[in-house]
């Protein structure tokens, strides 16, 4: 590769004046495609690169249009085409796994960051089986693309006596293997996906020169039942390799607006956790939360630790993304019961967002409460399953279409190869809902604010009303446009969308702690989001009290305190 354009940094630029990294959001095209009876195919893979290629008006170019913000593809580990590729030496199918690694291009550099990735694979106890350089064709990458490629190789991994036959102990035991060689190579290794289940091409090119790049991927040996797909539209974002979709267990169209909250609370969670399925390995893997990583790779961090701690794809997809329950007369209380358990143990993980995940074994896409974000999927009479943001990424003829729908708001599409069926939204919650008497525990647990005993009346002040109002940071323009129509018309004044008040640490006036925080939260829409307009989906409820190890479930998990009035007026409930 000694004819690539001179090198450009390969990271987005640090954190400069006003601008931050952190801040930065996408919006993107996203598909899955699988084969209801399970059979890896190659068609599998054809009819997902077409599909991806459909949605390539979904990713974005820079000032070089040929060079994408991202395109991907993550699909089941082709067992023939890696026999082919690398003799009959191989373990059977799930005892063996394949990685996928971006690695510097100094050869010194690379070996060194190499080496680190076997010390970590002998360290716990797994056998290394070799490496291979996945082929790359450059000319299907732009100027750019092209000068940020990294090395890219596989590492294939054998599972020791031990875990050959325990797939789930050998996926835990890869897991921490990652963690181990990301944590000391640091910035100078990405791994895009070690397992024995699922593996990832991916980079920063257009949908339509995904499968050029990657001749791999055109390879008749190539097979897989299923695969994940994604065109990455990274607004006010610098596009990068590692950034680009599939992660390790999902793709994802839209934003994580409640981002800074979750990934905080999942710091402040970390030394409580405990797993007995990982034992002694599970200080190795901390922090959960990589550095520097997008809105989408920390929720498939989070998302990959439930996961390999012992719930399924589903339970844990439920907890961090809920659907609105209370107050619906709809659900069965069951279902509303493990909502209200699973939020003393996490927030909701707040969109706009459409998440399409797996773990290699289902497949499936979901939708946050509000459902702003696209999906349309339909199965055919010869057992092929699409859904993708938007329809017609694939020709089908209407004849061979026995049903379609669409994402729904909270709802889980789960197609399951094993069953060789798309699995009910009803019938998978209430298969997880009914695991532990999680409503039980809620109302034997839960102690709620409105059912404690009234609190003597306070007396009332003696200051000055001038003075409480400096005291509590009222201003001219909160006593005329906010309390003036509380008064009026006993209702919420609304107003344009922009806030010109000065940053408090800019403010010349001297604005309450509170205001700092409501400064960080997300101000996107207008009109404002109402508690009582919207409560179908929105909810002023709060929990509070001590919280437990996040990897177990016990009834004392729910022991905490809930508010859900505030003065004599209650909110509804979302």
């Amino acid at each position: 590769m000694s004819d690539r354009p001179t090198r450009i940094p390969r990271q987005p630029p640090p954190a400069t004046g006003l601008y931050d990294p952190a801040f930065e959001h996408d919006a993107c095209g996203v598909a899955l495609v699988a084969r209801l009876n399970g059979m890896p195919t190659h068609e599998t893979v054809e009819r997902a690169l077409r599909a991806v290629s459909n949605l390539e008006h979904r990713g974005a170019q820079g000032a070089d249009p040929d060079t994408g913000d991202g395109a991907g593809i993550l699909v089941q580990i082709p067992d023939a085409f890696f026999r082919a590729e690398l003799g009959e030496r191989l373990p059977p199918p799930g005892a063996y796994a394949v990685g996928t690694c971006f690695l510097p291009e100094d050869t010194g550099e690379r070996a060194r960051v190499e080496q680190l990735v076997e010390d970590a694979i002998a360290s716990e106890g797994q056998e290394l089986l070799g490496w291979r350089n996945v082929p790359m064709d450059l000319r299907f990458a732009g100027t750019t693309a092209a000068a940020l490629v990294p090395c890219m190789r596989q590492v294939i991994v054998g599972a020791s006596a031990a875990l050959a036959a325990d797939q789930d102990a050998f996926e835990r035991k890869l897991y921490v293997i990652r963690r181990l060689a990301e944590r000391a190579a640091g910035q100078e290794l990405v791994v895009p996906s070690l397992s024995s289940r699922t593996l990832v091409y991916k980079g920063m090119l257009t949908a339509p020169q995904l499968a050029g790049f990657f001749p791999d991927l055109t390879d008749p040996r190539f097979e897989s039942a299923l695969a994940l797909i994604h065109s990455r539209f990274s607004t006010n974002t610098f596009p990068s390799w590692a950034l680009a979709h599939p992660y390790r267990m999902i793709a994802h169209n839209g934003e994580i607006n409640t981002l800074r909250g979750n990934v905080n609370w999942m710091r402040a969670r970390e030394s409580q956790l405990a797993s007995e399925l990982f034992g002694d390995d599970l200080p190795k893997l901390l922090p959960v939360i990589g550095e520097g990583g997008s809105d989408t790779a920390v929720f498939d961090n989070v998302l990959e630790l439930l996961v390999l701690a012992g719930r399924s794809v589903p339970h844990a997809m439920m907890m961090m993304i809920p659907e609105a329950y209370e107050g619906r007369d709809d659900l069965p209380d069951e279902l509303k019961g493990f909502y209200a358990y699973h939020r003393c143990l996490m927030e909701p993980w707040d969109g706009p967002a459409a998440i399409a995940f797996t773990d290699g074994r289902v497949i499936g896409a979901t939708l946050d409460r509000n459902g702003l974000r696209p999906g349309r999927w339909f199965e055919t009479a010869d057992g092929w399953v699409v859904l993708a943001s938007e329809t017609g990424v694939l020709e089908e003829a209407p004849e061979n279409v026995v049903r379609k729908g669409r994402l729904q708001p909270g709802k889980l599409f789960l197609v399951d190869l094993a069953e060789h069926r798309v699995v009910p939204d009803d019938e998978i919650k209430r298969s997880v809902a009914t695991r532990r008497p999680y409503a039980e525990w809620v109302e034997n647990e839960t102690v709620r604010l409105a059912d404690l005993p009234e609190p003597p009346v306070p007396a009332p002040p003696t200051e000055p009303l001038r003075r409480r109002q400096l005291l509590f940071g009222y201003a001219q323009e909160d006593m005329k446009m906010m309390l003036g129509p509380l008064a009026r018309n006993a209702e919420e004044a609304v107003g344009s969308m922009g806030n010109d008040t000065p940053l408090a640490v800019l403010s010349q006036r001297k604005p309450l702690l509170y205001s700092y925080f409501k400064q960080l939260f997300a101000q996107v829409t207008n009109p404002p989001i109402d508690s009582i307009r919207e409560a179908v989906v929105m909810s002023v409820k709060a929990s509070v009290g001590s919280e437990r190890n996040l990897l177990d479930e016990t009834p004392e998990h729910a022991r905490q305190l809930v508010i859900d009035k505030i003065g004599r007026a209650s909110c509804r409930e979302r």
